[in-house]
C-alpha cells in the first residue's frame, strides 16, 4: 500500500527518512532548540546556583551535581538513542539513522567527559579523592571510550556503507554498558552514592534543588537536539554532495 500524499506534509513523518526532505527541517529546528538550551541553561544555573539551599551534609560543594547529574544522564540516554538509529539502520536501511548516530557521538562523548570531570571534582571534597576505580565511575569511563571508539571507527572507514554498518554494531553492542552505569550503585558496594532521585522512591531532593537540577537536565537535552541536528546537516551534505538537490543548493547559498 502506497502512502498517501494528500493530507498535511506534516503529517507524513516517514518523508522526512529522506535526507532531502530533513535537511530544510533540520535547519528550521536548530535556533529553536538552543533559544530553549539556553533559556533552561540560565534559570537552571540561576536557581541552582543562587536560589537553593545549601545542603545540610555536603554544604556548598553538592551544586556541582546541578552540572554532574545532567550530564551524566544525557551521556547515558544519548547512547540509547544512537544504538535505537543504529537498530533503525540495520533493519530499515536507512542511511539517515546511520548519520542521526553519527551526529549523536560527539556529543554524547562530551556529555561523558563532562561527567567524568565534574564528578571528579565532586569526589575530591567529599570523598577525598579525585578517582576510585568504583563500579559507576569505571563504568562511565567505558562509556566514554565506546563514544570515542564509535566516532574513530566511522571515520577510519572511507566507504560510508561499511562504515555506518561498523559503528551501528558497535553501538549496538556497546548500549548493554548502560544499565550497568545505571544499577552499578545498586549491584555493587560503591563509593559512588546512590541516585536522589529514583521511579519507586521519587526525589528525596528539596523543591527548588529538584527544579534546578530539572531545567539543567531540559537545557542538556535541548543543547544535545540543537548540536546533533547541525551536525547531521553537514553529513548530510558531504554524503549527498554528488546529488542534483545538495549541488542547486549550494549554487543559491553562493548567489
Amino acid at each position: 500500500m502506497k502512502p498517501s500524499h494528500n493530507g498535511p506534509r506534516w503529517l507524513n513523518l516517514f518523508s522526512f527518512a529522506s535526507p532531502m526532505q530533513f535537511y530544510p527541517l533540520a535547519g528550521r529546528l536548530i535556533p529553536l532548540f538552543m533559544v530553549a538550551a539556553l533559556l533552561f541553561c540560565a534559570v537552571g544555573l540561576w536557581l541552582g546556583f543562587a536560589i537553593a539551599p545549601s545542603d545540610a551534609q555536603q554544604g556548598e560543594g553538592y551544586r556541582i551535581i546541578f552540572l554532574h547529574v545532567p550530564t551524566s544522564w544525557m551521556a547515558m540516554f544519548i547512547y540509547i538513542v544512537m544504538a535505537f538509529w543504529s537498530v533503525m539502520h540495520l533493519v530499515l536501511r536507512t542511511r539517515l539513522s546511520a548519520m542521526m548516530a553519527q551526529a549523536l557521538a560527539p556529543t554524547g562523548a562530551l556529555m561523558a567527559f563532562l561527567s567524568l570531570l565534574t564528578g571528579a571534582l565532586w569526589g575530591k571534597p567529599m570523598w577525598g579523592t579525585w578517582w576510585v576505580w568504583d563500579a559507576r565511575l569505571t563504568s562511565m569511563l567505558l562509556l566514554f571510550f565506546l563514544y570515542l571508539g564509535f566516532i574513530a571507527l566511522t571515520r577510519s572507514i572511507d566507504e560510508p556503507d561499511r562504515s555506518d554498518k561498523a559503528g551501528s554494531v558497535l553501538a549496538i553492542v556497546g548500549v548493554f554498558n548502560v544499565p550497568v552505569i545505571y544499577f552499578s550503585v545498586k549491584w555493587w558496594n560503591t563509593l559512588h552514592q546512590g541516585a536522589s532521585i529514583s521511579m519507586e522512591n521519587g526525589s528525596s531532593m528539596a523543591s527548588t534543588m529538584l527544579i534546578a537540577m530539572l531545567l539543567m537536565s531540559l537545557a542538556a537535552w535541548m543543547y544535545s537536539i540543537a548540536t546533533c541536528l547541525s551536525r547531521v546537516r553537514t553529513l548530510i551534505l558531504q554524503r549527498e554532495s554528488r546529488t542534483r538537490w545538495v549541488k542547486e543548493r549550494i549554487a543559491q547559498e553562493e548567489k
